[in-house]
C-alpha cells in the first residue's frame, strides 16, 4: 500500500474540497449539493482510473528504465502538470482562444456559467479529438510495427504487421488516412481546423519522439567518452521520455475530460475528481515498475496498447459526431487488460508445464 499513500491522502484532500464547495458555492449550496458534489466527484475519478489504466501500463513500460531521479520527477512535475495543466488550464485555454477571451475571462465564465463554458468547450470536442486520437493511434500503430519486438499476443498477426516496420513512416501513412476520413464525416465550416488539429497531432507525436531520439543519442568518440557522458544522457532522455510521457497523458486527459462534462459542468468538481483518478494513475505506474509487473504478465503491455488503439478510433469517431458512452470506452479499456493478464498467465502455466 506504501505506492498508494501519496494517492489515498490526495483522494482525502480532494474529497474535503469537494465537500466544502458543494456545501458552500452554487444556487443549491447545501447539506445536499455537498453530498452531491462529493458522489460525482468519486465517480469522475473512479471514470477517470477506468479510462487511463491502460495509460499506467504504457507509461510504466517507458519509465521502468529510468533511474529514481526521473521517476521522481514523474510523480511530482508531472503529477502538477497532469493536474491542473492539462485538466484545468488547458480546457480554459481552448476555451480562450478560440472565443477571443482572456484566461481571467474564462475563468470567470467556467466559475460563473460553468453551462457557456462547457458549451464552448464542447463547441471545438472535434478538434480536440483530432489531436489527441490520432497521436494515440501513432502510439498504437508504432508498437505494432515493431521487429525488433520479440513477444507477440497476437503472433499471426503482430509477426506480419512488424514486417511493415520497414516500410517508411507507414505509422504515419495510416494515420493521414484516418484523418482523410474524419474529416470527410465532419461538417464543412470545420474540416480545415479539424485537419490543423489532426496535423498537430502527428507533428507533436514525431517531434517528440525525434526529440528524445536526439537527446539520447549523443555522440561517443571513444570508450572513456562514453563513460563521462552517461549522466549527461540519462538527464537527456528523461527529458525527452518526460514531454512523450506528459503528452501521451494529455491525450488520454481529452477523452475524461470531454465526458466529465456530460456528468456535471461544475470545473471545480471537474477537476478534483479527476485529480484523483490521474494521482492514481501515477501511482499505478509506480507500482507497475517496481514489482516487475510488465516482466511478469508479458502480454500486459500489448492489452494497454490496443486498449488505447481502440481509444483512438473511439475518439476519431466521436470527432465526426458519434456518440459513444464513457463507460463503454472505459470497459472496452478493462477488457483489454484483463485479457491480456489472462492470456499472460495461461502463458506462464504452459511454460511451466
Amino acid at each position: 500500500m506504501q505506492h498508494f499513500r501519496i494517492s489515498f491522502i490526495v483522494t482525502f484532500v480532494c474529497l474535503a474540497l469537494s465537500a466544502w464547495w458543494g456545501l458552500t458555492h452554487g444556487p443549491e449550496a447545501g447539506i445536499n449539493a455537498m453530498f452531491k458534489a462529493l458522489l460525482i466527484t468519486a465517480i469522475l475519478a473512479v471514470m477517470e482510473v477506468s479510462l487511463s489504466f491502460d495509460n499506467a501500463v504504457v507509461n510504466a513500460s517507458v519509465l521502468r528504465n529510468w533511474d529514481h531521479f526521473w521517476r521522481t520527477i514523474f510523480l511530482t512535475v508531472g503529477i502538477l502538470i497532469a493536474v491542473f495543466g492539462m485538466r484545468l488550464v488547458f480546457p480554459l485555454l481552448i476555451v480562450g482562444v478560440t472565443a477571443d477571451m482572456s484566461m481571467v475571462e474564462v475563468a470567470q465564465l467556467a466559475l460563473n456559467d460553468p453551462k457557456s463554458y462547457s458549451e464552448k468547450l464542447m463547441a471545438h470536442h472535434a478538434e480536440i479529438a483530432a489531436f489527441g486520437g490520432l497521436f494515440l493511434l501513432l502510439v498504437f500503430l508504432n508498437f505494432l510495427f515493431d521487429d525488433e519486438k520479440d513477444t507477440h499476443w497476437f503472433h499471426w498477426l503482430e509477426h506480419r504487421l512488424a514486417n511493415l516496420a520497414n516500410v517508411p513512416a507507414m505509422s504515419v501513412f495510416i494515420s493521414l488516412i484516418a484523418l482523410l476520413f474524419m474529416v470527410s464525416a465532419v461538417e464543412g465550416e470545420t474540416k480545415l481546423v479539424v485537419t490543423l488539429a489532426g496535423i498537430w497531432g502527428i507533428v507533436v507525436y514525431v517531434g517528440v519522439k525525434a526529440l528524445g531520439h536526439l537527446l539520447e543519442s549523443s555522440s561517443h568518440d571513444d570508450d572513456a567518452q562514453a563513460t563521462a557522458n552517461v549522466s549527461g544522457n540519462v538527464v537527456k532522455a528523461g527529458i525527452g521520455g518526460f514531454l512523450y510521457l506528459e503528452v501521451l497523458d494529455a491525450s488520454f486527459s481529452f477523452d475524461g475530460v470531454i465526458g466529465a462534462f456530460a456528468i456535471t459542468s461544475d470545473v471545480v468538481i471537474i477537476m478534483l475528481g479527476l485529480a484523483i483518478g490521474a494521482m492514481f494513475v501515477r501511482s499505478m505506474t509506480i507500482y507497475l515498475v517496481e514489482k516487475g509487473t510488465l516482466e511478469a504478465y508479458i502480454y500486459l503491455e500489448h492489452g494497454a496498447h490496443y486498449a488505447i488503439g481502440a481509444l483512438a478510433a473511439i475518439m476519431l469517431l466521436s470527432g465526426t459526431g458519434v456518440h459513444i458512452p464513457e463507460v463503454i470506452t472505459g470497459l472496452i479499456g478493462v477488457a483489454f487488460i484483463g485479457w491480456s493478464v489472462w492470456s499472460s498467465i495461461q502463458h506462464r502455466k504452459l511454460e511451466a508445464a
